[in-house]
């Protein structure tokens, strides 16, 4: 019935990693690792989302803008924008969609 999940604690900086969390009808998250320079590739999402960071520092791109995102830092998008992140330190953070 109550599970402790240590998906966060044991995911890995290696290259890009993405792990899946939860998924219901109303919500999606994604814990996402991203080894220092490395890139998650340009792309989407299939709804409005919401990033928290919560080790490291990113730099996210969308629409030609550059944002830095440090620790403890959350940042909201909008569905359907195309968009990419690189680690500027190993860095781990969530998609809550």
């Amino acid at each position: 019935m109550y599970e402790i999940n240590n998906q966060l604690v044991e995911q890995e900086y290696n290259k890009l990693q993405v792990q899946k969390l939860a998924k219901t009808d109303a919500l999606e998250i994604l814990s996402i690792t991203l080894e220092k320079e490395a890139v998650f590739p340009e792309h989407t999402s299939p709804t409005d989302a919401q990033l928290i960071v919560l080790e490291g520092n990113i730099d996210f791109h969308i629409n030609g803008k550059k944002i830095v995102l440090k620790k403890e830092q959350h940042f909201n998008f909008p569905k359907e924008v195309s968009h990419w992140v690189e680690a500027n330190d190993n860095s781990k953070f969530l998609i809550i969609r």
